[in-house]
């Protein structure tokens, strides 16, 4: 029986959960899911002076959101930094380390040279084979990994394929600093083996890393995980990824109005693909996914697709579960906090009558909550310039001749509504528009809605005829 997979996912709480990151984590939870196995969660907080517990929260909620569940506790890289230490203490025992006591004067010195040189700047090694009696007197040491000189490190990465360094061009990185603390290096090697994780999915600009730590795994005699590293996400036009493409937390898109299925849609298709389907239910997404399909060229971000798909979702999601959906997001969105303190149970049916029509011209949540915006407004309606430009133009009388035939309608549905509107446009000589704008701009505030005689069904008649009336002289 082969072992069963765990990938991880291990963001440093420096700030938001980005957008690559999400795709990152997305990706490791799809293998695990697809293979039956684990996705772990690892919170690398071992810069403690960039770490914050706002941003761990960021993080937690940015995955929550998006439905990527991680199987057991979270794990804090910080809170393991014993470990980390015992690890490195064995590699000096073992005779893969050494104690390193160069003084920062001389770093600054080696690497200053090297550049005149032309060559990379590395430690040369003047202390890979020097007694500790040597040591100058007052400098406190780092422990560095005695790391090979000939020959080369290989990775088979599922996504770049084989990659190799010469280990001449790889110097002994430090493994434990002067005052203790572990480096990333060794504290990312040491967490994935004592999380037992099979698979690494990050991004390709740790590939230089993937160099690092499998010298450490060798010298250890560890297993050294599957590794896969995906291309990083850049803007539309083909540049990296900056805030102007969409190089944002996750939280962003939220307040932006994505639906978090719609942007899990469309963050499996950033890299990854399946012929030419596009739209994936989560089922499928895990039946799916594999690292073959994964391109090994940046994926390019673009909003006006993700909007078109976010569109497609908000289409096809039953009522229903869109008005929950809206709910749930009211407290991320823009004007939101109004529309939550109305959203009682008469106004949520009403949202809910509505919805046929308000989805149909929404992209985002942001534009669903705009058109939904009348059933919300208070009275008298705050009217924008068309709206009143159309109530000037002589709709106000269309108006008034229209309230008392709707007053005398025996049953309030859109069909009698509009039969009555129908009838007068006809008796009068007039198109139906003519008409029906005029009821538009007194009842929404706007000239564009959903069908107004949909909208005069979900306001009902008491506050339909209130709001004409208001606008009737």
């Amino acid at each position: 029986m082969p072992d069963p997979v765990i990938t991880r996912f291990a963001p440093s709480p420096t700030g938001f959960l980005h957008i690559g990151g999400a795709r990152t984590a997305l990706f490791s939870w799809l293998y695990a899911r697809h293979a039956g196995g684990k996705m772990l969660l690892r919170i690398e907080d071992t810069d403690r002076e960039r770490s914050t517990d706002a941003a761990i929260a960021a993080i937690l909620d940015g995955l929550s959101w998006l439905g990527l569940d991680w199987d057991g506790d979270v794990i804090y890289q910080f809170q393991r930094a014993t470990r980390h230490r015992e690890v490195a203490e064995s590699l000096l025992a073992s005779g893969h380390a050494y104690y390193c006591y160069t003084t920062p004067d001389e770093l600054n010195e080696m690497r200053a040279k090297a550049r005149a040189e032309g060559r990379p700047p590395r430690y040369d090694g003047r202390w890979r084979n020097r007694p500790a009696s040597e040591a100058p007197a007052g400098v406190k040491p780092v422990i560095r990994l005695e790391a090979p000189l000939d020959g080369e490190t290989v990775l088979d990465d599922k996504v770049q394929g084989r990659v190799a360094w010469a280990n001449k061009d790889l110097d002994d990185l430090v493994l434990l600093r002067s005052d203790g603390t572990p480096t990333y290096m060794l504290a990312v090697v040491v967490d994935d083996h004592d999380m037992g994780v099979t698979h690494i999915i990050r991004g390709d600009d740790h590939l230089t890393n993937a160099a690092r730590q499998m010298q450490i795994y060798q010298a250890l005699g560890w297993h050294i995980p599957v590794m896969a590293h995906i291309p990083l996400i850049h803007g539309a036009d083909g540049a990296k990824l900056s805030k102007r493409h969409g190089a944002l937390g996750v939280d962003a898109y939220r307040a932006m109005g994505y639906l978090p299925e719609a942007l899990r849609n469309y963050l499996v298709r950033l890299g990854w693909s399946q012929g030419d389907k596009e739209f994936f239910t989560t089922a499928e997404m895990i039946e799916a996914f594999d690292l073959a399909h994964v391109g090994r060229s940046p994926a390019r971000f673009d909003f006006v697709k993700l909007e078109s798909m976010n569109g497609h979702y908000i289409r096809a999601i039953r009522d229903a579960d869109l008005v929950a959906a809206l709910d749930a997001a009211l407290t991320h969105l823009p004007n939101g906090t109004v529309a939550r303190q109305k959203l009682d149970d008469a106004m949520r049916a009403k949202l809910l009558a509505a919805m046929p029509g308000l989805k149909e011209r929404a992209k985002t949540l942001i534009e669903l909550l705009d058109g939904a915006n009348f059933l919300f407004a208070d009275r008298p309606l705050v009217l924008d310039a068309k709206a009143l430009g159309i109530l000037d133009a002589g709709g106000r009388t269309h108006i008034a001749a229209l309230i008392p035939r709707l007053t005398a309608l025996a049953e309030w549905k859109a069909a009698s509504t509009e039969a009555a509107v129908r009838d007068y446009a006809t008796e009068i000589k007039i198109k139906l528009g003519d008409a029906a704008q005029p009821l538009r701009a007194a009842l929404t505030g706007r000239a564009t809605s959903p069908g107004i005689f949909d909208v005069l069904e979900v306001l009902g008649r008491e506050e339909s005829l209130a709001r004409l009336q208001d606008q009737a002289s």
